[in-house]
């Protein structure tokens, strides 16, 4: 059977002051009313029920995951005592559901993108269902042409192309590349021959423990020793421990790097995985000056620049150009559009400096 596996996980500190430790982006309603994780469920729901929905998340957000998520049964919801990366996450969860599915399979996402229109990724799930039911040792991930040479997504080069699937464009796998340089970057979109890794997998639960065991031993071996202990009086203090034990590291350079059965699906929908405040210019409509605005705005001679507020709050604005505006609470961030990818240095600068209130 199908399982869907969520990773909730991370901090999201390129969305503050929005997104805080207690409040990580997968958490917000960045786009549409729902927050983006609850977005990612209603997404895969016509295609897996809640009883096989897995979300792996942090313990500090476990309880407000719940209560964004009431349809999802309570031990559907793990609760990770300390923060890994991808491999541990997609282990843990290929653990716990091959516990009661042998034979089950896995569509695994992380719970921070959007995705448009739903029909075309229901399209591709149904595609990475059937490459995996013909051949249980594929890893099949979905990839996304570009449509720009963005420096913050990692790629993946096609190779041969799989001419037994009709119905959407699908390659083995040459390499994974990591995030590249501008003009590395603007070669890998001119070629043609390249995907940003949009994180989304599908595969057996039995076949990514096989690759994780022959790459990860040790991290296997700490995993099995979770699951042994699950349900039992034991299971928090053997997860806790055990998953300390365990280095993170992503799937990419655990397995899917490594790995020669691995195939990407050229997906039909429109993606972005909202890595920063310049990706709400991309998914919401600008007014006659370009300015994004979500919120209580007055604005004279000001362009191009994003600005967020609270319902309760009003921002004005005079001649402001090419920044951003964000007013959450007990703090206000201003920044330079161009330099956006550096809120994540700012609130680690505001954490040396003693701002942790504010975090």
């Amino acid at each position: 059977m199908l399982h869907a596996v969520v990773m909730a996980g991370g901090s999201g500190t390129r969305f503050w002051p929005m997104s805080r430790r207690s409040r990580p982006k997968h958490l917000l309603a960045l786009v549409g009313g729902e927050s983006l994780l609850q977005q990612t469920l209603r997404r895969i729901e016509p295609l897996v029920p809640p009883e096989r929905t897995w979300v792996i998340t942090g313990a500090d957000h476990a309880a407000e995951v719940r209560r964004q998520l009431p349809g999802l049964p309570a031990e559907s919801i793990v609760a990770e005592p300390c923060r890994r990366d991808t491999a541990p996450c997609i282990g843990l969860a290929a653990t716990l559901v091959g516990r009661t599915d042998a034979a089950a399979m896995m569509v695994v996402m992380p719970a921070d993108h959007v995705i448009e229109p739903e029909k075309e990724f229901k399209r591709a799930i149904d595609l990475a269902r059937v490459l995996v039911e013909e051949d249980n040792r594929r890893l099949v991930t979905l990839g996304i042409r570009p449509d720009r040479p963005a420096t913050g997504y990692g790629y993946i080069e096609r190779g041969a192309r799989i001419e037994t699937v009709p119905d959407l464009p699908t390659f083995e796998v040459k390499r994974f590349r990591e995030k590249p340089a501008r003009e590395l970057a603007e070669q890998y979109v001119q070629s043609g021959d390249y995907y940003w890794n949009s994180g989304i997998f599908a595969w057996t639960a039995a076949t990514i423990r096989s690759e994780l065991q022959c790459r990860r031993p040790q991290l296997i071996e700490s995993l099995d020793r979770i699951g042994e202990s699950w349900g039992s009086s034991t299971q928090e203090q053997v997860f806790a421990a055990e998953y300390e034990r365990i280095g993170g590291i992503s799937i990419d350079y655990a397995v899917l790097e490594h790995s020669k059965s691995v195939v990407v699906i050229e997906a039909g929908f429109r993606w972005d995985d909202v890595g920063s405040w310049g990706a709400v210019s991309r998914l919401q409509a600008a007014d006659g000056e370009g300015n994004t605005v979500r919120g209580n705005h007055c604005g004279l001679g000001s362009k191009s620049t994003i600005v967020i507020t609270e319902p309760d709050h009003l921002v004005a604005t005079i001649g402001l150009e090419n920044l951003i505006v964000v007013q959450c609470g007990n703090a206000t961030l201003v920044a330079d559009r161009t330099n956006e990818e550096s809120v994540k240095q700012l609130v680690e600068r505001m954490r040396q400096l003693g701002f942790e209130q504010f975090l």
